[in-house]
């Protein structure tokens, strides 16, 4: 705990932190409510497979548009931007049916404007973390971030549900257009500046402020072994992960009583695992051959999927969820410092967008792969193939002995 206080003794850090968590709370609560919004027209079910696509593709775009902003200009600035427009989008829903005159195209355009701008935070407060917090603080305050992030999994999209049946979906997104305006107004009160690194090398020298190219970053992130083999393996446990979301409800309604509820329990199962993850995580730092631990944690996590073999025994499935949540935390909290120690200053923000767009364009491939297998009733092969996709790319960095933390350039 003194770890997480001494953190939070960082004024900007807290400021930043307490904006971000407010406004992923609401994010949590912004798919659900405008899912709710499709569904309750006529023909809202054929529908609601656009909206997702409408809430995801735009990432893919959107995700390296925002490593570039990041990396040019301060990220208070972009951030408050990105906090005013989601604002503005989310809110003109609930004006426009309070002044009945909302068209059925709106949702799916705030869904689309939402995802073009989604990695914005998630890239941006990472981003930001060296900078506002010394060196040896770092996965104390990931874990702060990935602890904030895994809370909103849980609160925000159950709180959308109460809230919706008290006063509709159209207003839930009202509150959720306050909590991206209380953002804005913490990153505002971010005294230290979070401009780009001056250049640092002598070509760089004349030109103050300048940035490496996109094709450059791109370049110096492939060129990291450590960092390629993290990315690679994340990517694949993000496909299992994707397989695990179709399995869920899947499961819920075929082989395990309790319909929707048991449904709820099992995704807030894998947030809660994530929570006590993301505290161990951010206590108990690796020292030493930091990419082996963090193999060890996604081989761990990979064989927790093996948990649904236990079906239909409610508990024995539902402590397999918490399990993957409350190991793969760690390897994500440590991870994420070990790129920030490796990834030169000046590239933080298009570096992490980068990384965290490839890293989110993959469950829906898992998605994909799973639906056919639980079409025909096989949930033991697609055990397997979870544990599979999600362990076998651990063997490397369990293999090396890599990661050391200076950051190059």
């Amino acid at each position: 705990m003194r770890e997480y206080l001494h953190v939070l003794d960082t004024a900007d850090f807290r400021r930043l932190w307490l904006g971000a968590t407010v406004s992923t709370l609401g994010d949590g609560m912004t798919f659900v409510a405008l899912s709710w919004l499709v569904l309750s027209r006529p023909d809202g079910t054929a529908h609601l497979g656009l909206l997702g696509i409408c809430y995801t593709a735009p990432v893919l775009l959107g995700g390296l548009a925002a490593g570039l902003l990041l990396d040019r200009f301060d990220k208070r600035a972009v951030l408050i931007a990105d906090s005013l427009v989601r604002a503005a989008a989310v809110a003109s829903i609930p004006l426009a049916a309070a002044l009945n005159a909302l068209p059925a195209w709106l949702p799916f355009a705030v869904a689309a404007t939402y995802g073009l701008l989604k990695m914005v935070p998630l890239a941006g407060f990472p981003a930001a973390i060296p900078q506002l917090v010394d060196a040896a603080d770092l996965d104390p305050a990931n874990a702060l971030e990935s602890l904030s992030f895994s809370i909103a999994n849980v609160v925000g999209p159950a709180t959308a549900g109460l809230l919706i049946t008290q006063i509709s979906a159209a207003n839930v997104l009202l509150v959720d257009s306050a909590s991206f305006l209380l953002f804005a107004l913490a990153a505002a009160m971010v005294q230290r500046p979070l401009r780009p690194p001056a250049a640092a090398t002598p070509a760089q020298a004349g030109h103050r402020g300048a940035v490496p190219s996109l094709s450059a970053s791109v370049s110096t992130l492939a060129k990291d072994p450590v960092i390629v083999a993290t990315t690679i393996a994340f990517m694949a446990f993000n496909v299992a992960e994707g397989m695990l979301m179709v399995t869920a409800p899947w499961l819920a309604k075929n082989r395990l009583p309790g319909g929707p509820a048991v449904l709820g329990a099992l995704l807030s199962a894998v947030a809660a695992g994530e929570i006590a993850g993301a505290a161990f995580a951010g206590r108990r730092q690796p020292h030493r051959h930091r990419l082996r631990v963090i193999g060890l944690a996604q081989a761990a996590a990979a064989a927790a999927f093996l948990a649904l073999l236990a079906t239909p025994h409610q508990l024995l499935v539902a402590a397999g969820f918490f399990a993957i949540g409350l190991l793969s935390a760690p390897m994500t909290v440590w991870a994420q410092s070990l790129r920030m120690r490796r990834i030169p200053p000046a590239q933080h923000g298009r570096a992490f967008a980068t990384l965290r767009t490839l890293m989110q364009a993959t469950p829906p491939i898992g998605a994909a792969l799973v639906t056919p297998l639980l079409a025909h009733g096989q949930l033991a092969t697609a055990t397997f193939a979870m544990t599979l996709i999600a362990g076998l790319p651990a063997l490397y960095p369990i293999a090396t002995t890599a990661g050391g933390p200076p950051a190059r350039g």
